[in-house]
């Protein structure tokens, strides 16, 4: 296998190491929106979320939410970005969180935007529907609304 991300994990390749246990490494970004962003990848390859085994989504996001932490104190942000991709505009086919230092007014935008509305209160109850209908389809825990 030919992943950058796996070699940085194992050490074949240097990566600026901000964080490295049994669960995941965390890195800084090569490319960053800012100084001291950081990726966050399991040690384990998967492309995406939906491919890492639920057991590990919660001890990978708990090393998220500390990376977050760290982030912010060491860069002296006001607050962070925390966003992955899934398959689409993933450079990297490693799963991958970004923690990205941010600042009011520091210049960061078309990251999540142009932002839309639903044309209707009946197109966005259709919408929540078919998202519910998956969500029952979903083997996984926690499908549906309750």
């Amino acid at each position: 296998m030919d992943c950058i991300f796996c070699s940085i994990v194992t050490g074949e390749k240097p990566g600026h190491l901000v964080l490295a246990d049994a669960t995941a490494v965390a890195f800084l970004d090569a490319r960053p929106l800012f100084p001291g962003h950081v990726l966050v990848v399991p040690r384990r390859h998967v492309h995406t979320l939906t491919d890492l085994p639920e057991r590990e989504v919660g001890p990978l996001f708990a090393r998220v939410r500390r990376v977050a932490g760290a982030v912010e104190r060491g860069m002296g942000a006001a607050g962070s970005l925390v966003a992955a991709n899934n398959r689409v505009s993933q450079s990297v086919p490693h799963f991958h969180v970004h923690v990205v230092p941010r600042n009011r007014k520091d210049g960061l935008r078309g990251f999540l935007w142009p932002r839309t509305r639903y044309a209707s209160q009946e197109e966005a109850e259709a919408v929540a529907a078919r998202v519910r209908a998956a969500l029952d389809e979903d083997p996984g825990e926690g499908g549906g609304t309750g």
